[in-house]
């Protein structure tokens, strides 16, 4: 009689003993690998070398994208080679807390507080070049921003090799996690933490991120098998969202402030993520406009998009029309790893590739908003110009 091996056995993993604490030859490649801002030539050529193109496309709106490590100059040719025959078009780069420049325009997206509702927020903030000459303040207030918000991930490592053990009984309980899983864990973040310790001067700065414990553990694929590293990444991942909401707001700067500060620059302000989108808007801030839709936050375009209309139709006389925005929030790094290891949500989303303009229910609410991209190109391009 022939034994049927049930389904389930294709899922079962076994988590290795004996794993050696000490840090091997391998974990030095990975490390570096992971923390590296060189390109290879096969990196390059992934890089501006799109999967599709979109010649059809007239008008790019790009206000929301995070170049990362990758150079300007190569982000440039992926723009040009994806939307061959543009004829206006707004981009303006956002990297987290660092001020980077496209052409005429210099972007960041920076991390306040919003005590009103006691939450985290992001603000987009975008500059004609010359209105930023002199932005010490900003510039100050950015550096303290983003050494504050690097420090995250040493709380998410300490987290887990002290270990705070509330934390992690409870992503553990989350996600089901066994004591020999959270070992294995354990070993290899011990590591990556004395390999920062032991690198920490040669690193680029924005090589200090949460994700180079996704991405380390993503190399050890190979060796371990994707469904235990998929295991481990369940529970980091789970691990993080708790550090994430137990990391104190207290030393972001207001919301408040970093408005103030930007409008004594002449600089246009949008509020990214629908998700966030309701407490800033009933917070009255003075902003350009909100992203109604991104990759990540689809569901309530089209509701979003009538309630500024809304809020358009009884603005004063002399007040700014709130702008209706879109976002890809693209970020390029992505691009540069292998396919196997890439994350498909993250991996399709392009610079300026926001499909939601052109679907059909979409397009009924942005006509009775009177609104559409080329609009919102040069409206927020000419408020930015002053």
């Amino acid at each position: 009689m022939k034994l049927v091996r049930n389904s389930a056995d294709r899922f079962r993993f076994t988590v290795p003993e004996n794993i050696s604490e000490e840090i091997t030859d391998s974990d030095e490649a990975i490390f570096f690998k992971i923390t590296s801002h060189e390109l290879t030539s096969d990196q390059i050529n992934q890089i501006v070398t799109p999967s599709e193109i979109y010649p059809r496309e007239r008008a790019l709106l790009a206000i929301h994208w995070h170049p990362e490590f990758i150079p300007m100059e190569l982000n440039t040719r992926r723009i040009a080679a994806m939307f061959p025959n543009t004829t206006e078009s707004l981009i303006i780069p956002t990297q987290h807390n660092q001020l980077m420049t496209y052409e005429d325009f210099t972007g960041v997206e920076m991390d306040c507080y919003s005590s009103g509702f006691n939450q985290k927020v992001q603000l987009l903030l975008h500059f004609k070049n010359e209105h930023i000459e002199n932005a010490d303040v900003l510039k100050s207030m950015l550096a303290h921003t983003f050494k504050y918000r690097s420090s995250q991930l040493f709380d998410y490592i300490h987290t887990i090799i002290k270990p705070i053990d509330e934390r992690i009984s409870q992503a553990a309980c989350e996600t089901g996690t066994d004591e020999s899983l959270i070992r294995f864990v354990t070993v290899y973040v011990r590591k990556i933490h004395d390999l920062l310790d032991r690198h920490m001067d040669h690193l680029p700065k924005t090589a200090i991120k949460n994700k180079i414990l996704r991405n380390f553990f993503d190399e050890l694929c190979p060796t371990y098998g994707d469904h235990l590293i998929n295991r481990v990444q369940t529970f980091i991942t789970a691990v993080k969202k708790i550090v994430k909401a137990n990391f104190s707001k207290k030393f972001f700067y207001r919301t408040s402030e970093v408005i103030e500060e930007v409008r004594s620059l002449k600089g246009g302000i949008v509020v990214p993520h629908p998700e966030q989108f309701w407490p800033i808007l009933l917070a009255e801030y003075d902003v350009d406009g909100y992203e109604v839709w991104n990759p990540q936050s689809r569901r309530y375009t089209e509701f979003l998009i009538k309630v500024l209309d809304g809020k358009n139709k009884t603005r004063n006389h002399g007040q700014k029309q709130l702008l209706i925005f879109m976002g890809d929030d693209t970020h390029m790094g992505e691009k540069t790893k292998d396919p196997s290891l890439q994350k498909p949500e993250k991996a399709l989303r392009e610079i300026g590739l926001q499909p939601a303009w052109e679907d059909l229910n979409i397009c009924k609410q942005l006509i009775c908003a009177n609104t559409d991209k080329r609009k919102v190109i040069s409206e927020y391009r000419q408020r930015l110009s002053q």
